[in-house]
């Protein structure tokens, strides 16, 4: 998709301030033609965040096409119709949709961007570059698009406010960790709220991702895991990656591969980051040890690869709205107790600033790889205080006096 515009940030950011989540697509002259739109990674990923469809289950041909009612909005209009959501016989049965309509009230032109917003199974399409989204809200006029906008905005305050009552209710006095493990307060956080601990790529509460640590705890706060993108990257698996960079630990039988990697230097393996924002990519990369003279280290080989487009997807999908909860811990008898003391409630992440932080060390990417647990992990970790950096917009909440 091409950058947006000056008009379509500001419709964005309005969106975006409002907590308004949604995904985009830009239409091609092709596409309009032909009533074809490509179902793009980012689009997939958000319909089957908000429960709409799952692309990856869906069998091809026309028979397994999925109709869902649609609104196109106008700055002063809806229009009913249908969105199609289809996988065709062809090639691979590339994932497709089309809206329904769009020509005949005149919605879209080639190159145009438009948004989708789900909401309460439905989907609402407006046209990001020709709809003054900021000006019909502030409009004492009522329209759909107003209407939509506020409804969407205040149902996600009300879970924010739900959310912050039970902890403060449930978890402000001492109370036992169910491990003793470092994972022990997250879990117990998770299972008083009824949150299932199974690994998912959507947040946590009701589209609120949730990150608890202990206050004492210096560690970097995990944002999400992400293998690399296989496609465009020289070594094929973690397997592969273990075959060539991996070791032995003591008491082991088989390779593995647990190390952390910065862009500002390479690890004992010779293994770090090299951000490529000209080429919209992350490389995870073979450095030589020996510094350059510049302070930097030359590349000797490339490993893995993602690409940054992708990467910030993942990141506003994962952490829209995020609390992130601190803990005071002590020991008794054995078992560790808990409360929580304060919570920082983040929105809206600046990917650009992910870009950045990346590139100054400030967040790197854990491999845990052949592990006796089973399972590859490739986790992106933010150093605590550089969160205020890549998260601007937050409120803080002290627990302490309750």
């Amino acid at each position: 998709m091409r950058p947006y515009n000056a008009f379509e940030t500001k419709n964005v950011r309005f969106l975006v301030d409002k907590q308004v989540e949604f995904t985009t697509i830009q239409i091609t002259e092709t596409g309009l033609k032909k009533s074809i739109l490509d179902a793009t990674a980012p689009v997939r990923a958000y319909f089957k965040e908000k429960n709409v469809h799952d692309y990856e289950s869906q069998l091809q041909g026309p028979e397994h096409k999925r109709v869902i009612d649609t609104y196109i909005l106008t700055e002063g209009a809806q229009y009913l119709t249908k969105t199609s959501l289809y996988r065709p016989m062809t090639k691979k049965g590339d994932p497709r949709l089309w809206v329904n309509k769009v020509r005949d009230v005149e919605f879209l032109r080639a190159n145009d961007i438009f948004a989708i917003i789900a909401h309460r199974g439905i989907l609402f399409a407006v046209n990001l570059t020709t709809v003054n989204i900021e000006k019909v809200c502030a409009s004492p006029i009522d329209t759909p698009l107003k209407d939509l906008i506020f409804e969407v905005s205040r149902e996600k305050n009300s879970v924010s406010e739900e959310l912050l009552g039970l902890i403060k209710d449930r978890m402000t006095d001492w109370m036992p960790a169910e491990i003793l493990a470092d994972t022990g307060i997250g879990r117990t956080v998770e299972t008083i709220l009824g949150i299932d601990m199974n690994p998912s790529k959507v947040p946590d509460y009701k589209g609120i991702e949730l990150k608890s640590h202990r206050e004492a705890s210096r560690v970097r706060n995990a944002l999400f895991t992400q293998a690399p993108e296989w496609a465009i990257s020289r070594l094929k698996s973690g397997k592969a990656i273990v075959e060539e960079y991996g070791y032995t630990p003591e008491g082991y039988t088989h390779k593995s591969l647990h190390v952390t990697l910065a862009a500002n230097r390479p690890n004992p393996q010779g293994l770090g980051l090299l951000v490529q924002p000209q080429l919209g990519l992350l490389e995870a990369d073979e450095f030589s040890h020996v510094a350059l003279e510049d302070g930097s280290f030359r590349k000797i080989n490339d490993v893995a690869a993602w690409q940054l487009m992708n990467l910030h997807e993942r990141l506003l999908t994962k952490h829209h709205e995020t609390f992130w909860i601190d803990a005071e811990t002590k020991k008794e008898g054995g078992r560790e107790l808990f409360r929580v003391t304060e919570i920082l409630h983040t929105k809206n992440p600046i990917p650009s600033q992910f870009d950045i932080l990346l590139d100054q060390g400030q967040i790197t990417v854990d491999f845990l790889l052949c592990r006796d647990s089973g399972g590859d992990t490739y986790s992106f970790k933010i150093k605590g205080k550089a969160r205020p950096l890549l998260f601007p917009q937050s409120d803080t909440y002290n627990l302490r006096a309750i």
